[in-house]
């Protein structure tokens, strides 16, 4: 199997090319946990498919966490995957849509006068700020805002937002020092998230910068998480904290959210390609294809 590694502020992923490379009996799951294993494996925060487009897409994303689950949507994934599709000639749209699990993402490529891609705008689409639309526990129509949980030998008080994939966002005094790797499971996993969370621990610093540290569902502490900056500039936003444009400081690099007139969410940010390589591809267990 033919891959290339890409990252975006350091929250890399292992691509596969399905339009080149054919994976018909693997299972993508396995596949996933093996390729991501930083002794064992290529090393990656997970596994991304570059596919063919359905329902009107361009192209079709699939993403897969490091433990092999299968996530609905990932930002600095998009981003990265918007770079490869452009830079292989597979569009020259500069702005195009993409099919995920959470429905069409439309990303933007960002080029210089040469022509050469400096970076690439997503829009992430509208929030979800219901328990529903989380979704968490509760009335479907409750608001997720001031939520407070139980983890370990602490009580948090967060916001529940969606943005392609379940988020809550709990501001702290010094995110950048916060224990994540302690209570970052425990939330992930808490009760009140059915299809568990990702969690991102915050400090406004300015109106216009966030500090944020995270813990990613299905893959633990990773550099970056574009929709997880999205969720924390729109709950802080939504509590009057910060403006709707920000900057959110990460692990890896600094992300551009904006919450827009239109309602929809903007991230702008850089995908960087760090190498290719091949990976073999022998158990056979499914009749997926990829």
């Amino acid at each position: 199997m033919h891959f290339t590694k890409m990252q975006g502020l350091g929250n890399d992923y292992v691509y596969v090319d399905c339009f080149q490379e054919r994976l018909a009996g693997v299972d993508l799951a396995d596949l996933a946990r093996r390729v991501s294993d930083r002794r064992f494996g290529v090393g990656s925060d997970g596994l991304i498919l570059i596919m063919p487009g359905e329902g009107g897409a361009d192209f079709r994303m699939r993403v897969f966490n490091a433990d092999g689950s299968e996530g609905d949507m990932c930002g600095n994934g998009m981003r990265c995957l918007a770079r490869y599709v452009y830079e292989h000639g597979y569009t020259r749209k500069r702005r195009f849509s993409v099919l995920t699990r959470a429905g069409i993402i439309e990303p933007a490529i960002i080029v210089d006068d040469a022509g050469r891609v400096t970076g690439v705008r997503v829009n992430m689409g509208r929030p979800g700020l219901t328990r529903g639309e989380v979704p968490m526990a509760g009335e479907p129509c409750q608001s997720a805002r001031d939520v407070a949980l139980r983890a370990g030998d602490r009580e948090f008080v967060g916001t529940g937002v969606n943005m392609g994939n379940p988020h809550f966002v709990i501001a702290v005094d010094d995110a950048a020092s916060f224990p994540v790797a302690t209570y970052g499971p425990l939330l992930e996993r808490h009760e009140a998230f059915p299809r568990r969370a990702n969690i991102e621990f915050v400090t406004p610093v300015a109106r216009d910068r966030i500090i944020m540290r995270v813990w990613e569902r299905g893959s633990g502490i990773t550099w970056a998480c574009g929709t997880g900056a999205s969720a924390a500039l729109v709950a802080l936003a939504a509590a009057g904290r910060v403006d709707r444009s920000a900057t959110v400081s990460l692990l890896g690099g600094d992300l551009r959210i904006e919450w827009a007139g239109d309602g929809n969410v903007y991230m702008t940010g850089p995908a960087e390609e760090v190498f290719t390589g091949e990976y073999p591809v022998t158990e056979v267990r499914t009749s997926e294809d990829c």
